[in-house]
């Protein structure tokens, strides 16, 4: 346990900030497996249209806020547009 006064306030302000970030964490990867799970079952235009508007979106809000770093964020996102381009480029052959 914390033994100052401003200890116990950064341990409250610790614990808050662990929380919030937890959440964008978990609702940004819940957002990639929704994704990933498009490309998987074939429906690559609603996947296309569903990366563009709002992974790419959860990705870097978490990223501004301080949650992944912008290095993470990068090849999150790289790695993502290559998994569709991929299967975009397999859909039309």
């Amino acid at each position: 346990m914390p033994n100052t006064k401003s200890a116990l306030k950064n341990l409250r302000k610790s614990e808050r900030r662990r929380l919030r970030n937890k959440s964008i964490k978990s609702a940004t990867k819940t957002y990639i497996k929704k994704f990933l799970n498009m490309l998987q079952s074939g429906d690559i235009d609603e996947a296309r249209e569903f990366f563009l508007r709002e992974v790419v979106k959860k990705i870097d809000m978490a990223a501004s806020k301080g949650v992944f770093h912008k290095n993470k964020a990068a090849r999150l996102k790289s790695r993502l547009y290559q998994k569709l381009n991929k299967a975009l480029a397999s859909s039309q052959v």
